[in-house]
């Protein structure tokens, strides 16, 4: 009698197109996952990175890309986009493939030890080993919780807006009060081909968790009537048919208008959420994956957790500290990658089997 079947194994007989088979699939495109994609690099075990977001980088990229750091070592200071673009090249050489703007829904192990994995997308992966570098959790946007707003989303509503061009010549409210929110406001409220025909920003009160700089910028707007500012709480909204119309928003004096769109940016944040997670059957102690250290491994071998998505006595949310752990983890999956390879720690300043790897000269130290 032939062994039965996972329910993944019966998906992979099930699909029309036969998944895509990796060594590695890492979970998170921010700095541990990038990172993650270098450590394994080197050791010549190639990565698909899958990542929620519709950009690398993860919460620097997303909160933070302006923000100085100070802490990453050899760096006295650099932004958060600086790190993920410095990152991004640093792993060019290993031709990592990214599958941006999908969440993982699925992870099952097969009956031979690999994981078939499943996204929002509809991309399939048979993997050998899996890494789940993703933070916190998936970052999902903040909603305003007014019932049958979400019939507008991407549409007139928006939580992630990228061209400026898409706004000119509309009549636009902006609601939030940190850096996402002004810099916006003060973009589609300045001259160019961006411009939109007005722009009013709504805030619940008359202070901002955002830079200096945009603060000055959106007030001097204010002042100069290119821009309308208002302290008030949404309270719903108004539309006719299919077409959103207004924001309706309370005022501290209880005090309720109507303010006119034809587009809605709302950017109060991002809410991390563990998700699929959760469901995986792994080790989980306040939110976040149980592994070891010495592999930064799951309770499931194969699955290793890096960077603030795991706990372990001693732990410490830094980015150095999941630079470590990736580092950890990807020796330890070689061995499940390679089971006859015996893996050699090597360095990158004398290695001339790493200088091939990274595509560089030899150094004539050597």
């Amino acid at each position: 009698m032939e062994p039965a079947l996972h329910e993944g194994d019966s998906r992979i007989a099930e699909a029309q197109v036969p998944p895509v088979e990796a060594d590695a699939i890492v979970i998170g495109a921010g700095p541990i996952g990038l990172f993650q994609v270098f450590e394994l690099g080197l050791l010549e075990i190639r990565a698909h990175v899958i990542d929620a977001l519709p950009f690398a980088g993860g919460q620097p990229a997303e909160l933070y890309p302006d923000k100085p750091i100070y802490d990453i070592p050899g760096i006295p200071v650099c932004t958060g986009r600086e790190l993920v673009n410095n990152l991004l090249r640093q792993i060019e050489p290993f031709g990592a493939t990214f599958h941006l703007g999908q969440e993982v829904t699925t992870v099952e192990q097969q009956d031979d030890g690999r994981f078939f994995v499943a996204t929002s997308s509809g991309s399939l992966f048979l993997t050998k080993t899996l890494f789940i570098a993703a933070g916190v959790g998936a970052f999902q946007p903040r909603m305003l919780k007014f019932e049958g707003l979400e019939a507008f989303e991407n549409k007139q509503l928006f939580h992630r807006a990228r061209q400026p061009e898409d706004f000119a010549g509309r009549h636009v409210v902006i609601v939030g009060g940190a850096d996402t929110a002004l810099e916006w406001a003060a973009t589609l409220a300045t001259d160019g081909p961006h411009r939109a025909k007005s722009v009013t920003l709504i805030h619940r009160r008359d202070a901002f968790q955002a830079e200096p700089a945009n603060i000055a910028r959106m007030r001097a707007l204010c002042e100069s009537q290119d821009l309308t500012f208002i302290v008030a709480q949404p309270t719903g909204y108004e539309c006719e048919g299919d077409r959103l119309t207004a924001l309706k928003v309370t005022d501290p004096q209880a005090q309720t208008r109507s303010v006119p769109l034809d587009a809605l940016l709302v950017f109060l944040g991002l809410s991390p959420k563990l998700g699929p997670i959760a469901a995986w059957g792994l080790d989980i102690e306040r939110k976040q994956l149980v592994v070891d250290t010495e592999k930064f491994s799951t309770n499931v071998p194969g699955i290793f957790a890096v960077g603030d998505i795991n706990t372990y006595p001693g732990k410490k949310k830094l980015i150095v500290s999941g630079f470590h752990e990736a580092t950890l983890a990807a020796y330890a999956a070689a061995s499940l990658v390679f089971p006859d390879r015996k893996v050699m720690l090597q360095y990158t300043t004398t290695s001339t089997q790493l200088h091939k790897v990274l595509g560089v000269a030899s150094s004539a130290h050597d």
